[in-house]
């Protein structure tokens, strides 16, 4: 018999997994942010945008559908999240906003700011995106600033019963180094996947070998950053809930205990780490290879949903707070109720359906390779 847990913690696994995906597919944005490092010339630059211009719909798809997916099964992290750190999530979706006006206008004519000014505008969006969507999801390890009174919804006057505990409206997760840090990572990170993107769409040889140069520069300083982070967090306390009394307390090493717990996980983060290693390290090592986007890619989806599943299963409050710790949100005391949770959850049966469609249509698009007669012929971007 499917059981309420279970609803909540298939709804948990089913939002890490589109987060871990839409961590993926900002390889648009990070080779968007290596544009002028990549291409030395228009033409090499349109090839680019080309290259990440027949994706970036998808990108943006994904993260509309991971915040409605967030509001249908888990509302009250919705509101507090979305509607008390709007801040954050506005800049968040703004940049993305800008990348879309950016892909359709830089060509068209009538374009009194240059194709430049939208080139440009593309590499702020391919770094805002990263560093800021990384350092929200570093909040749920490290905490936000946010109360929790559901007894105010009682208010007939102001029945807001979660509200931000200052008026940064979480620009405050900024101060947070170690929110910061793993911004940065993610940053390094799409970067990383952008290049063996280019590489395996784009048919130019000097644009390859510029795009493995960069592999390793952002290779270093990813490592350099997420390993600190991840052991930083292994090792720290963290945000334990007792599903008898709902009671939040700090527990030491948590997010470690729940690898050890849930050992599977920690088999996935494993594979998820290979996999995302033997991509970059064979595409460096073989000037031949361009295939390194599917294994790494592949290996960062299963590194992130890991992540995420381990801030939220195994009773762990997913979205701590550091102001109030009983006001911390977890996958029971914020899910939506019973049936609509059952109800989504027949819904979400199609879902392989809608991924064998993409895939499809993905294949579709990257079967011939972006050349430089193509974009001399003049296409869409």
């Amino acid at each position: 018999m499917i059981t309420y847990s279970f609803l909540q913690h298939y709804w948990w696994f089913l939002v890490s997994l589109l987060g871990a995906l839409l961590v993926f597919l900002m390889f648009v944005q990070g080779a968007n942010s290596l544009v002028f490092n990549l291409g030395k010339t228009e033409h090499e630059r349109r090839m680019v945008m080309n290259s990440t211009g027949r994706k970036w719909e998808i990108t943006f798809t994904t993260l509309v559908t991971f915040g409605g997916a967030f509001f249908a099964s888990f509302p009250l992290f919705y509101s507090t999240s979305f509607g008390g750190a709007y801040w954050l999530w506005m800049i968040i979706l703004f940049s993305f906003v800008v990348q879309a006006i950016s892909y359709e206008f830089q060509n068209k004519l009538g374009n009194f700011l240059g194709v430049k000014t939208f080139q440009w505008c593309l590499v702020i969006n391919g770094i805002l995106g990263p560093v800021l969507l990384g350092g929200a999801v570093a909040t749920f390890f490290n905490g936000s600033n946010f109360v929790v009174d559901k007894m105010n919804i009682t208010n007939s006057v102001a029945p807001v019963i979660s509200h931000w505990a200052n008026y940064s409206h979480g620009l405050d997760a900024l101060l947070d180094i170690w929110n910061v840090v793993l911004g940065l990572a993610v940053f390094f990170l799409a970067r990383i996947l952008g290049t063996l993107y280019i590489i395996n769409n784009v048919a130019d040889e000097t644009l390859r070998a510029r795009s493995r140069k960069q592999l390793l520069y952002n290779t270093a300083a990813f490592l350099l950053l997420f390993l600190p982070f991840l052991i930083r967090t292994l090792l720290k306390d963290g945000f334990a809930y007792d599903p008898a009394t709902g009671v939040i307390s700090m527990e030491s090493m948590k997010y470690l205990y729940n690898l050890l717990d849930m050992w599977y996980l920690a088999v996935v983060l494993l594979v998820g780490v290979v996999l995302l290693l033997f991509g970059i390290v064979r595409t460096v090592m073989c000037n031949n290879y361009i295939k390194g986007i599917w294994p790494a890619g592949i290996g960062v989806v299963l590194v992130v949903l890991v992540l995420l599943l381990i801030a939220g299963w195994n009773n762990t409050a997913y979205y701590p707070s550091n102001v109030d710790l009983q006001s911390s949100l977890t996958i029971a005391n914020s899910c939506s109720s019973e049936f609509t949770l059952t109800t989504m959850s027949i819904v979400s049966l199609f879902i392989p359906f809608v991924l064998a469609y993409i895939v499809y249509v993905w294949y579709a698009m990257d079967k011939d390779k972006i050349t430089k007669e193509e974009v001399k012929e003049g296409d869409v971007y």
